[in-house]
């Protein structure tokens, strides 16, 4: 499988929303609120870039990342000269095949290009094929920037110094 990573356009926003819905449900981090933020993929294109994973035969769409930097509606945990992703998430059929780790590269990539000094993200705690994922990229807990922002919920925050 060859996977091309680009930038969503309005002819993807119903099956990338879809498919973060679908992923966040699996991994049990999805409330109605939440739901209705990630279908919502016209609104985060206004305040970052979406990208997606596709198959480059198929044209099918296996995952998605949305890459903001500091002072956007969504960006939750980048600072000033940082770059931040969020809401990534790979069809359930993609999994393990490289498709995340294209996104993050991508990111990475983006981040660089803005002339960021480091690429932040928040993830679940616990393990995780995430997390295995972004600590090999090289990504490192900075745990005074966790967060909980529910009772239930506890975010790690993970950085990779450019």
């Amino acid at each position: 499988m060859s996977v091309v990573v680009r930038l969503a356009g309005p002819h993807d926003f119903d099956a990338v929303g879809e498919l973060t819905v679908a992923a966040y449900a699996r991994s049990g981090q999805l409330g109605d609120d939440y739901a209705r933020q990630l279908r919502d993929v016209a609104a985060r294109v206004d305040l970052g870039e979406v990208l997606v994973a596709q198959d480059e035969d198929s044209g099918q769409v296996l995952g998605t990342v949305t890459f903001v930097l500091p002072g956007s509606e969504l960006a939750e945990l980048s600072r000033p000269g940082e770059a931040e992703f969020r809401m990534l998430a790979v069809t359930s059929g993609a999994q393990g095949r490289g498709v995340g780790e294209a996104l993050v590269r991508a990111c990475v990539e983006r981040a660089r290009t803005v002339g960021a000094s480091a690429l932040v993200l928040y993830t679940r705690d616990g393990p995780s094929a995430a997390r295995r994922l972004y600590e090999r990229l090289g990504f490192v807990r900075t745990p005074e920037l966790d967060w909980t922002p529910d009772p239930r919920i506890v975010l790690l925050a993970l950085r990779l110094l450019l």
